[in-house]
């Protein structure tokens, strides 16, 4: 179901919806907590709170609001706010950076049972979260919300409260940096 569709079955029915919401959205949710915290507990806790904030926020709208929400941009909103709420209040605990890129990754399409294999792969991807854990946030965000759930600019845009030009330029910048950063820890395939 489309979220267009969705929107319309809250307006009509939030309780009844809502289940539906969650099973549409909550692996995204926690996706993006992920790559912005880098913490498993508190990636589960985020998306879990930004669904309830979700439903008690649609329960004071008029279905008319409902309607017109763009789900994706708007539940993305509520995750990245409570995400840097939380990294306000709790200091970041250091963890493995790998789950930042294997959440919502795509397997490999030649992916085998071949435990040297994956080893390599587990260790390029700790690597690769560390750089992207090592950005600063106001990169390293636009980047998650743009490559990897792929919102467009404009939804961004809507999400982040910034101009879309200033939100391109946060993007190419990021990526320039990770590029270098990966470059200097030899993830080649970054580089390309």
């Amino acid at each position: 179901m489309d979220d267009n569709a969705l929107a319309e079955q809250l307006a009509r029915d939030l309780d009844a919806s809502f289940e539906t919401l969650v099973h549409a959205h909550v692996d995204r949710c926690y996706a993006i907590a992920l790559r912005v915290l880098g913490n498993p507990h508190d990636a589960e806790e985020v998306a879990q709170d930004a669904l309830v904030r979700a439903y008690r926020a649609l329960a004071g709208y008029e279905p008319d609001r409902i309607r017109d929400i763009r789900l994706r941009a708007w539940l993305a909103t509520i995750v990245v706010n409570l995400c840097r709420n939380r990294g306000r209040r709790h200091a970041l605990p250091v963890t493995p950076r790998g789950p930042l890129v294997e959440a919502g990754a795509e397997p490999a399409a030649d992916a085998s049972d071949d435990p040297a294999a994956e080893a390599v792969r587990a260790d390029e991807r700790e690597r690769l979260g560390a750089l992207l854990a090592n950005l600063p946030e106001r990169y390293r965000i636009p980047i998650v919300l743009r490559h990897v759930d792929d919102l467009s600019y404009a939804e961004l845009s809507m999400v982040l409260g910034r101009p879309e030009g200033t939100l391109k330029a946060q993007v190419h910048r990021g990526l320039a940096m990770l590029r270098a950063a990966a470059a200097g820890a030899g993830l080649e395939e970054l580089t390309a």
